[in-house]
């Protein structure tokens, strides 16, 4: 959620009644590189009066404050980066008040966000700076006058080199005392004072012999019994000079802030809180949709197997095929929902190649006349000189498709659908409005003329099992697919729509600017039987699929040899004279993965084909679908045709 706890209606009144200034802000990229402006997404009622700035949400600081904005960036920036909290104090050059703040991160990293406290202490330092100008002069004259350090609500000390008391007010003394149980007087030493604790004692020293040696400095720092309830103090040191110069002593002025941070960690605890909330809520809608969607999906494959089981019993084999029809039916939905799931959490295994959508688009076209009906027109708009754009072919016509088909059910009664292509280049500024990096896109577009969507709707389009269809007629995870998919392949997605005017859903794609594209045909390829004596050598922990996969090659008149492990598979390879193809999973156990026994094989056989038999875990193994030329893969679960044709075609070159 974009503004946190500020998004939530139980935390909302807790930060409005805050007498400190918090906002929100999210880091972008901005005209100076990556994360170099930020933008204010939350701030609380207190805001407007400790900052004096009206209606910060939704404003970047470099046009907040842009003769500044370097600055402030360089304090907050560290925050994200490191996740280290900081506490300091820095003037508002724009307005000429000193401010007081703090800065966390906001967890989860990635959603570059940091949280600031902030509190005006203009008039707070003026005080100090005019009760510090009248104990100057009092001590110049030797003499201290009581009345100065009495009349400030801080706790004020003043000591000499040797760290006696020239000065201390009712309240510091007071404090004292509850502190360590015992009371400080003008003239006393601190440290004889506190002889017999020594750990209070080291304590103190360290701080005060910080100002001794001329460092003025503020700290935070906790001071008590250990065994009673201690509390946290800001302490702003200072140092004293006689007329020659040279450090006489040093000042203090204290102030007890525990109130303020265990306010800031009933806040961090409380955003904690409702991010595990958040995160809770989504994955059980995510498992809650898939449950229902793989519970239907598992029950019409058992069903179908326990109904062939049963027909061959009683020997009415007629009736096998509507059942083997419906389970596999069944089990390609269930493929095509995992492919969805694994887009939509960008962890689909992608083939990325450089293409030019334009020359997908006529048989994509003509796929989607037929599924969309003689009521709609479907129209394109192919930009003559549009560039190509590195990408999965096949990943890339199944998001259109979605989009085409959701276009189709926006128009009950009919309209014109209209695919269209064209350069762009995002500057910075729009890329910051975008959320996505500069550069220059393809951007590909999916428009039509139905019923729109309203602006409650349009902001839940990408979750995950969201959907406006009637039950049964959507599974909610189609723009969700399209989402990952343009996110996995470095680009974005945008929407617009307004209702009664249609809407458009458009990918933007970077420009590639390398190899000449590939011309690609996308679809299916037929199995063929093979020709001549073609070795394949199968490589497949999982003995079932290794079963499937070795007949059905046998079948299509290959010779198939079989192991189990990396281990095996390069033996055979070795005693082996002709190997034409390797297919191999990828997780293999034993100590050799897929790519590496491919590696190991190559080096042996530099012109050897692979074919990597993968899941969506093992993705990162293969280089995130970037393979050497002559090596393809084909993704899990996979058709015995959609084998078959693969190997063909890899076969065929």
């Amino acid at each position: 959620m974009p503004a946190g706890i500020l998004s939530d209606n139980r935390f909302r009144a807790l930060f409005d009644q805050m007498d400190e200034g918090f906002c929100v802000i999210e880091f972008i990229d901005g005209p100076c590189g990556p994360l170099s402006d930020y933008v204010h997404i939350a701030a609380n009622a207190a805001y407007t009066q400790q900052a004096g700035i009206p209606n910060a949400v939704g404003l970047r600081v470099r046009e907040m404050v842009p003769e500044e904005a370097d600055s402030w960036i360089a304090r907050f920036r560290p925050v994200l980066e490191t996740g280290r909290q900081i506490r300091f104090e820095q003037e508002f050059a724009a307005t000429g008040n000193l401010f007081e703040l703090s800065a966390f991160r906001v967890e989860p990293a990635q959603n570059r966000q940091v949280a600031v406290l902030f509190k005006n202490i203009t008039n707070r330092r003026a005080s100090e700076r005019e009760l510090e100008a009248r104990v100057a002069s009092a001590l110049s004259e030797r003499r201290v006058l009581a009345d100065v350090v009495e009349g400030t609500a801080a706790f004020v000390q003043v000591a000499d080199r040797d760290l006696r008391w020239l000065a201390i007010n009712h309240a510091a003394a007071d404090e004292f005392e509850r502190i360590f149980g015992t009371r400080p007087r003008i003239g006393l030493s601190m440290l004889d004072l506190l002889a017999d604790k020594p750990d209070h004692r080291a304590a103190v020293e360290a701080v005060w012999s910080r100002a001794l040696a001329g460092e003025a400095f503020t700290e935070v720092a906790e001071f008590g019994d250990p065994t009673l309830a201690r509390r946290w103090y800001e302490m702003r040191f200072g140092v004293l000079r006689d007329e020659g110069g040279e450090i006489s002593g040093a000042y203090q002025f204290v102030y007890d802030v525990t109130e303020r941070l265990s306010e800031q960690e009933r806040l961090r605890d409380a955003e904690e809180a409702l991010r595990q909330a958040q995160k809770m809520e989504a994955v059980g809608q995510l498992t809650g949709g898939l449950a229902h969607d793989f519970n239907n999906l598992l029950a019409g494959i058992s069903g179908a197997f326990e109904m062939i089981a049963l027909r061959l019993s009683q020997g009415r084999q007629a009736d096998v095929e509507k059942y083997l029809t419906a389970g596999l039916g069944a089990t390609r939905r269930a493929a095509a929902l995992t492919h969805r799931l694994l887009a939509f959490s960008r962890r689909q295994t992608l083939s990325p190649k450089p293409i030019l959508i334009n020359r997908l688009l006529p048989d994509l076209v003509e796929l989607v006349r037929r599924t969309v009906g003689p009521g709609i027109a479907v129209e394109t708009v192919g930009a003559d000189d549009l560039s190509a754009t590195m990408v999965d072919a096949n990943q890339l016509e199944n998001a259109l498709l979605n989009l085409c088909i959701n276009a189709r059910d926006a128009m009950p009664d009919g309209g014109r659908l209209t695919i269209e292509t064209t350069n762009v280049t995002v500057d910075s500024q729009v890329a910051a409005t975008l959320g996505m990096l500069p550069g220059d896109y393809v951007k590909v577009s999916v428009s039509d003329t139905g019923t729109g969507i309203d602006k409650e709707t349009l902001e839940r389009v990408f979750d995950p099992f969201f959907t406006t269809k009637p039950m049964g007629e959507g599974t909610g995870l189609g723009l969700s697919m399209v989402y990952g998919f343009a996110k996995q392949s470095h680009g974005h997605v945008r929407i617009h729509s307004q209702v009664g005017n249609g809407t458009s859903v458009s990918l933007y794609l970077p420009q590639h600017g390398g190899d000449a594209p590939l011309d690609v045909t996308v679809g299916r390829p037929a199995p063929a039987r093979a020709t001549g004596v073609t070795t394949v050598l199968v490589v497949d922990d999982e003995q079932m699929v290794r079963m499937i996969v070795v007949d059905a090659l046998t079948d299509l008149g290959y010779s198939v040899l079989e192991a189990a492990d990396g281990a095996a598979g390069l033996r055979l390879l070795e005693t082996t004279p002709h190997v034409d193809l390797l297919i191999t999973d990828v997780g293999l156990p034993g100590g050799l993965n897929g790519r590496q026994v491919a590696d190991a094989a190559r080096a042996q056989r530099p012109d050897l084909k692979v074919m990597f038999i993968t899941g969506y875990a093992e993705n990162a193994a293969l280089n995130h679908g970037h393979v050497e030329p002559g090596m393809e893969i084909l993704t899990k679960p996979f058709s015995v045709d959609d084998l078959a044709g693969r190997v063909d075609r890899m076969l065929r070159g």
